[in-house]
């Protein structure tokens, strides 16, 4: 059963139901800025770039999540948590791991039986380098988990690949795919690019303006 009936967020639980033929299961998918709490066997799964994506488990509850967040929210994200709606703010991630972990809880899991594991954050805007946007999403989860002492049991984290995730809650097993398809990766890149030319300022514009043959 989701979580999406008493969603925090209203618009941001993912709603992208399909048959997996990876895991041979129903999953669902996460787009940025979506999450999803489950207890059921389904799976979670999501595409990243210079994204992050945590996947908390409570395995003895039977619960578990996903976010897919864009940029860390640490002062230079645009909009000030006060002036964004909460679809909005699921961009950012403190605010999605915050969401993340409140729904988990009223979900049944327990904060301190909670377990991480966490992916992204790779170097796929060749021409946006200078923001760093992957290798502070990385930085960001992991001091977060760390500051909420919840263990990271497992990280796929930076590096010059985009990947495809997916998270079993009934084992806790997550499959991670390093895409190398051109055609994947231009998606990705194009995506990406987009979404962070309207959320990272001006500066993120001018370099994705200048982004050329991604």
């Amino acid at each position: 059963m989701s979580a999406a009936s008493n969603a925090a967020a209203p618009g941001s639980v993912a709603s992208h139901h399909y048959f997996d033929r990876d895991v041979g299961m129903m999953a669902v998918k996460l787009l940025p800025s979506e999450y999803y709490v489950t207890s059921s066997n389904t799976a979670l799964s999501t595409v990243l770039g210079s994204c992050v994506a945590a996947c908390l488990h409570d395995r003895e509850a039977g619960v578990a999540g996903m976010n897919h967040f864009m940029l860390p929210d640490d002062g230079e994200a645009g909009a000030s948590a006060g002036t964004r709606d909460a679809t909005e703010s699921m961009r950012y991630g403190t605010y999605a791991m915050d969401v993340l972990i409140r729904e988990l809880v009223r979900a049944g899991a327990r904060r301190d039986r909670l377990k991480a594991k966490v992916f992204g954050g790779g170097a796929v805007l060749a021409n946006m380098t200078t923001l760093n946007i992957g290798d502070r999403n990385a930085d960001f989860v992991l001091r977060y988990l760390g500051n909420e002492r919840i263990e990271v049991a497992a990280q796929d984290l930076r590096g010059p690949h985009a990947r495809r995730v997916c998270f079993v809650p009934a084992t806790g097993k997550a499959i991670v795919r390093k895409l190398r398809a051109q055609t994947e990766v231009r998606q990705v890149q194009h995506e990406e690019g987009e979404l962070l030319r309207r959320l990272s300022g001006p500066r993120a514009a001018s370099a994705a303006d200048n982004k050329g043959n991604l």
